[in-house]
């Protein structure tokens, strides 16, 4: 059994090694000699590391249903601490004065490379990235170096489609039954081909897509709002703002995030991006390639997200409006609405600042649902948010209805029988019970360890934006947090990523083995 989990996750070591060696090309073209060594030592350790291990159990049988859960968590945790050798590596090979070099001119502050040389940090910033949250230990970003600014951006980027979904695509002689099994793992995992291994391939297709186009989208945007903003910066950041915004990662190479480019227009030009990667992979499938247009009021997890996102944004403008905290309620409101809804995570707005109503709203209304399922997002998702709305007025409905009547429901344009709507009922609950028991003591160890300048309101906001994996913030993570609040953090944006369940299942296993136990 431990042969198989340690040949799967050497599989995914190898990909990861791959994805380290990427931004040695920015640490090129931006002559960051330090930061390419750290790449190239770190990326070349971590891949021959894997092909290494994984040539040794390559005789090894393939994973069954019982194990596939447990690999895709033990799989996850190894991409987040083999992630954060570059942060370390870096970090300490780069002399003070080098890092310096990449404060912006005409800002006083300390290189926020320096908070890297904190293994926990490192590996807190790996989960982030990867997890697709935009929490950060990087305080002042810019001051990082571009090539840094990449790889965090990068790696939420192929974090978002899923490491095990590459992988599948990649090692294309896995066994059907095998990938099969892996495939179904990932929370992002969604049946869009009959061929496992043709549908991991055609997820990497949309997503470059939309990324790709994406990309074009902001460069050409903030060419014409912002005509005297340096090209080159605008094609830097358009390039990651395309990966974060698509991936629902959030990370900004901006030292304020989007709030950095001090425009309105600029805030308009990005819901866009987010409004997009809060939305199915098979959506996108459906509508860009099966030329499907219906779908996208068909679909109902699109529907209910263009209209969650249009209510949701006004309501928590009007809260502002009546708090009357904010310069802006309506330009602030809508988009963190759509940026918590989403689980995108970018910022405009000092949450920290709200008062508790608006603070409470939209962590009920959009950060615990999150987006859609299938997707990049975080939360319980749309569609379990829906089906659970939906089983509440069947429950009800059907006390009026005769012993004789069928007691279906139509539900995403299909008729579910009375078994199937309690079973995926059951299961819908069972993980927002799960869910919320996670927030709720992340909220409570929260309150102990925050300082004293935070609210309850805070402590709820910041434990709900790491376990769905939003990336928004009230102020409480901070380099000077916590070592044991920024530990719980890192588990909950790992809980958030693979929903959860897969945690669960990997601790019984090394307890208790894949053996039945009657419970």
């Amino acid at each position: 059994m431990y042969k198989t989990f340690i040949k799967q996750v050497a599989s995914l070591q190898i990909i990861l090694g791959l994805v380290m060696l990427v931004p040695a090309i920015f640490a090129i073209i931006y002559q960051e000699w330090y930061s390419l060594a750290g790449f190239l030592i770190a990326g070349t350790f971590t891949a021959l590391l894997g092909y290494l291990v994984y040539r040794i159990f390559e005789k090894t049988e393939e994973p069954q249903q019982k194990h596939s859960l447990a690999i895709a968590a033990i799989g996850w945790l190894m991409i987040m601490v083999f992630g954060a050798i570059p942060y370390f590596i870096i970090a300490h090979i780069t002399p003070l004065e080098v890092m310096q070099q990449f404060v912006p001119a005409g800002m006083n502050y300390t290189s926020s490379l320096l908070n890297f040389k904190n293994p926990l940090h490192c590996l807190f910033e790996s989960t982030s990235a990867f997890t697709t949250t935009g929490l950060t230990m990087a305080y002042n970003e810019p001051s990082v170096g571009k090539s840094i600014l990449f790889y965090r951006c990068f790696s939420q980027w192929v974090g978002g489609a899923g490491f095990i979904v590459m992988a599948i695509a990649v090692f294309k002689h896995l066994p059907g039954q095998g990938a099969i099994q892996l495939y179904g793992s990932e929370a992002s995992g969604t049946k869009l081909r009959t061929n496992v291994i043709e549908t991991a391939r055609a997820i990497w297709k949309v997503y470059f897509v939309v990324t790709f186009s994406m990309f074009i989208y902001i460069a050409i945007g903030t060419y014409f709002i912002l005509p005297n903003y340096p090209l080159s910066e605008n094609i830097f950041d358009a390039i990651n703002h395309a990966m974060t915004g698509q991936s629902t990662g959030g990370f900004s190479t901006l030292d304020d995030s989007i709030a950095g480019y001090q425009s309105a227009k600029m805030d308009m030009l990005f819901l866009l991006p987010m409004l997009l990667g809060g939305l199915s992979i098979p959506f996108f499938y459906r509508f860009l390639f099966q030329r499907k247009i219906n779908e996208l009021w068909k679909d109902i997890q699109t529907r209910a997200m263009i209209i969650a996102s249009i209510i949701g944004g006004v309501v928590l403008s009007l809260f502002l409006m009546n708090a009357d905290i904010v310069s802006n309620p309506f330009r602030e409101g809508v988009f963190q609405f759509v940026s918590a809804l989403t689980t995108t995570g970018w910022q405009t707005s000092n949450i920290g600042a709200w008062d508790d109503l608006s603070v409470l709203f939209i962590v009920a209304a959009a950060m615990i649902i999150g987006g859609s399922a299938g997707g990049t997002v975080g939360g319980i998702k749309i569609i379990r948010a829906l089906l659970l709305q939906k089983g509440l007025r069947w429950h009800v409905n059907k006390i009026f209805l005769s012993k004789n009547t069928v007691k279906s429901v139509r539900f995403d344009n299909k008729i579910v029988l009375p078994e199937e709507m309690s079973l995926e009922l059951a299961r819908a609950g069972i993980f927002t019970l799960i869910y919320i028991l996670f927030v709720f003591v992340s909220t409570l160890i929260t309150i102990y360890f925050m300082s004293d300048d935070f609210t309850l309101a805070d402590a709820i906001f910041e434990s709900a934006s790491a376990q769905g994996t939003v990336g928004l913030s009230s102020g409480i993570t901070d380099p000077s947090m916590n070592p044991i609040l920024e530990g719980v953090y890192i588990l909950q944006m790992w809980a958030g990523r693979i929903e959860i369940i897969p945690i669960l299942v990997l601790l019984r296993v090394l307890f208790y083995g894949t053996k039945p136990r009657i419970i």
